[in-house]
């Protein structure tokens, strides 16, 4: 009960923020709510179910795109091109998942890799249909029973995403498929022979995190009314790993103060120190991974244990 009441105030505290931005200061919002629900429903399939996977954001892309093609090209409502929009994500991730079920690290990764590229790659050659390298753009969100979602309400959406991303993957943690996932991660071996099907529990947290991934890409369609290649260029997804380890891999919380850190440092860095902040970006995560491999939230809990003994 004290969870969901935390959620409740959650929503109604970072709804409230977004009442009191201009516009830029709602499009920074907007977009590092977007960025913490990527990071949280990577840190369960990279951290929890153990699976190096270089598409998340691939699937963010295929979400913004599809919702908007199915919307303005092929002329669906919207409640009926959000689920289109879902049923696409999920075929495409047992497409990957099922065969990718056979590799495991280093080849995981690579084949997600080239997955990600080839999606890249049909964006820039799918002509009028994606509107090839320079995207699609002067579309807005189609009213909602009448009704115009803009300006802080959208925010309120964004939100709303998160906080229900945030309550799926908490449930999926403590139940019997989150403790399946961590037995896998750890050793899939052991895990098999305790009765877990391997297969099956990493084809389920593929295709369900990737399904996360997709329905906030539909979201982020209609915050700038414009998508692009270069949005979801691999760059995104190395960025989206390193919010992961940095922040904590394998907890929420460290997905979240991962995800923060990491989209603000830049935009804090570059007004002070111009170019050079790439550096220091890159330095700091360099400092994180060999000096605290656990993150920043294994940091905490260290201060913590050190303050309780004391």
């Amino acid at each position: 009960m004290k969870q969901w009441l935390g959620f409740v105030v959650a929503a109604i505290a970072l709804s409230a923020i977004g009442f009191t931005l201009g516009s830029y200061q709602t499009d920074v919002y907007r977009k590092l709510l977007l960025w913490v629900t990527l990071a949280l429903s990577y840190n369960f399939l990279f951290g929890i179910a153990g699976q190096v996977a270089f598409s998340h954001f691939t699937f963010y892309g295929i979400g913004a795109y599809a919702i908007v093609i199915l919307i303005f090209q092929v002329g669906l409502p919207l409640p009926l091109a959000i689920l289109a929009g879902v049923v696409i994500c999920i075929a495409l991730a047992l497409v990957v998942a099922i065969p990718a079920t056979r590799l495991e690290g280093f080849y995981l990764a690579l084949a997600t890799l080239a997955f990600a590229q080839l999606f890249i790659v049909v964006l820039d050659e799918g002509g009028s249909v994606t509107g090839s390298a320079g995207g699609l753009a002067n579309y807005r969100l189609p009213d909602v029973f009448g009704t115009r979602v803009s300006g802080p309400w959208y925010t309120v959406v964004i939100v709303l995403l998160m906080l229900g991303t945030l309550a799926i993957l908490w449930r999926l943690d403590r139940s019997y498929f989150g403790r399946a996932c961590r037995a896998v991660r750890d050793d899939s071996e052991a895990a098999q022979a305790m009765g877990v099907n391997v297969a099956r529990t990493k084809i389920v947290a593929y295709t369900v995190t990737s399904a996360l991934a997709g329905i906030a890409g539909m979201v982020y369609a209609f915050v700038d009314n414009t998508v692009n290649p270069p949005i979801f260029g691999l760059q995104n997804s190395f960025l989206l790993l390193f919010m992961v380890i940095v922040g904590g891999s394998g907890r929420q919380a460290g997905a979240i103060v991962g995800a923060v850190l990491l989209y603000l440092l830049p935009l804090v860095l570059s007004p002070l120190i111009g170019h050079h902040h790439a550096l220091v970006f890159g330095v700091f995560m360099v400092a994180v991974v060999l000096f605290q491999p656990k993150g920043l939230i294994g940091l905490w809990d260290w201060l913590r244990a050190r303050r309780s003994r004391a």
